[in-house]
């Protein structure tokens, strides 16, 4: 294969790790499967071969990815493209994703799970039970394909599978989370960045350094795209003011004062921000967890009976406790975790600055926020909304 051609659009990107050597960036199962479908919706809709498309990502990246096992039949296209993780270590890298594209005259876009993609069979995961395990970041870029070439009427039908997907799926927490028959197709803005811990938080830190040169008082700290979205479009921060953590929140709490802020607010699904309320600040699934354990205890002090914080303890995702908090009145929950994660921060940097937080649903829709995430968000004139 090609490798130049295979991942033009990433040559310039890459991170340094510790001992300054360059990783590269890759890019996820959702671009391969993304890409796949683009180039099949172009064949059926032309009859023509596509050996390279060219793809938008989220991340803003053009990417011109190579076709491969292309198989043609009258109204049914697959194909495939090969996943490269970059230097990022990552179970489906050097894999398969394919994609099959059928027409028909519905009108709409629709999703199946193919061999070796996993079928989500409980709540509380970006997608519905029932649903194949292709996350919204992926179905996002195949709508963009879906209505830049088919027209009025023209219905799509995409059939994503891996391979090797059910192997793969072994080495995940699919199966715990709820996650059936094989690997999920992910990917908030298409590309990998490489994960050599040190190099990778260290990467992070210059986003500090500029914020404060520009003026910024206040360190708002985004672990994923969930806090960075609700901030920039419900509470109008500048997303120059925010910092990227992916799983380094205590790291970036540290380095945040030591660049001399004195107000930071977290904003984050509360999957990730209650790790913080029970001490943990690496907030990777490998090295801390305790979820529905502390929904559990926090359950208990509203009041919850022991059959509900069995109930609860049974969940597997912080989004699934919530019909159960709501149906037994227990939602003070979410006031608590972000209390104690406020409390929790501001020890684990000696108090040394005011720490607000605001944990989000997956859908960034705000659960609680404690006073400090309050005061902060007046002080600076953001739109912080009324939460009862």
């Amino acid at each position: 294969m090609d490798k130049k051609k295979h991942r033009t659009g990433l040559e310039g990107y890459y991170a340094v790790d510790e001992k300054n050597r360059k990783l590269r960036y890759g890019y996820t199962t959702g671009s391969c499967a993304a890409a796949a479908a683009q180039a099949a919706t172009r064949m059926l809709l032309t009859g023509e071969k596509v050996e390279e498309v060219a793809l938008q990502t989220p991340k803003g990246i053009l990417l011109h990815l190579l076709i491969e096992e292309i198989s043609m039949d009258e109204g049914r296209v697959r194909c495939a493209v090969q996943k490269d993780g970059g230097d990022d270590p990552d179970v489906t890298h050097g894999n398969d994703v394919e994609t099959t594209v059928t027409l028909d005259n519905t009108g709409e876009l629709r999703f199946r799970a193919g061999f070796g993609v996993g079928t989500v069979t409980k709540p509380g995961l970006a997608m519905p039970p029932g649903e194949p395990a292709i996350n919204p970041g992926p179905r996002a870029m195949m709508k963009i394909v879906f209505e830049e070439h088919c027209v009025h009427g023209q219905g799509v039908t995409v059939t994503v599978s891996v391979p090797n997907g059910k192997v793969l799926a072994k080495k995940t927490l699919n199966h715990t989370l709820g996650i059936e028959g094989g690997i999920s197709i992910i990917g908030t803005t298409g590309i990998v960045k490489p994960m050599s811990e040190e190099g990778f938080k260290n990467s992070l830190v210059p986003q500090l350094k500029v914020m404060k040169a520009n003026g910024c008082e206040t360190a708002v700290l985004v672990p994923g795209r969930i806090g960075q979205d609700l901030a920039e479009q419900v509470l109008g921060i500048h997303k120059n003011q925010m910092a990227e953590t992916s799983n380094f929140i205590g790291f970036m709490l540290e380095k945040a004062v030591q660049i001399g802020f004195k107000r930071i607010l977290i904003i984050g699904h509360i999957g990730k921000l209650i790790k913080l309320a029970s001490g943990s600040f690496h907030t990777h699934n490998r090295m801390s967890d305790g979820r529905m354990e502390s929904i559990v205890a926090y359950a208990a002090l509203e009041g919850a009976s022991q059959e509900v914080c069995e109930e609860l303890f049974n969940c597997q995702t912080t989004e699934s406790t919530f019909p159960i908090l709501e149906r037994e009145g227990l939602t003070g929950v979410y006031q608590r975790v972000v209390d104690r994660a406020s409390l929790r921060s501001e020890r684990y940097i000696a108090n040394e600055a005011e720490v607000g937080i605001i944990i989000t649903t997956l859908k960034g829709e705000i659960l609680a926020m404690d006073k400090h995430a309050k005061e902060i968000g007046e002080l600076e004139h953001w739109h912080i909304p009324c939460i009862s």
